[in-house]
């Protein structure tokens, strides 16, 4: 998948605006997705995207990296040896499009703080 363009409140995936935060996996961009606490990313909130057998998890954590990984998804994440990759959203988009056709992923990008 690539990211063509990120800005505060913005993404723009494979020539596809979203001003929502978004969940992606393999032929899937989900764009209403939300988490259960605004700030904090919990394993229910990228269940979906895990189905889908990712080798990483990329978390983009806002502009100014505001939105946590809950320690809890960080062990079930390398338990299942999924590594782990969270910085700042900008950052997140350079590292999905570096990894694009080279490793399975998923990611959860939120667009704001």
């Amino acid at each position: 998948m690539q990211i063509d363009r990120y800005e505060f409140g913005l993404i723009v995936i494979e020539g596809q605006t979203f001003k929502n935060d978004v969940l992606i996996w393999p032929g899937r961009v989900k764009s209403d997705w939300w988490r259960k606490e605004a700030h904090l990313l919990q394993l229910d909130d990228v269940a979906e995207a895990l189905a889908a057998d990712p080798q990483v998890l990329v978390v983009g954590k806002g502009e100014p990296g505001k939105m946590q990984v809950d320690p809890a998804l960080t062990a079930y994440l390398q338990d299942r040896g999924v590594e782990l990759m969270a910085c700042p959203t900008r950052e997140a988009c350079r590292v999905i499009n570096g990894l694009r056709g080279k490793r399975r992923l998923a990611a959860a990008l939120h667009l704001t703080c």
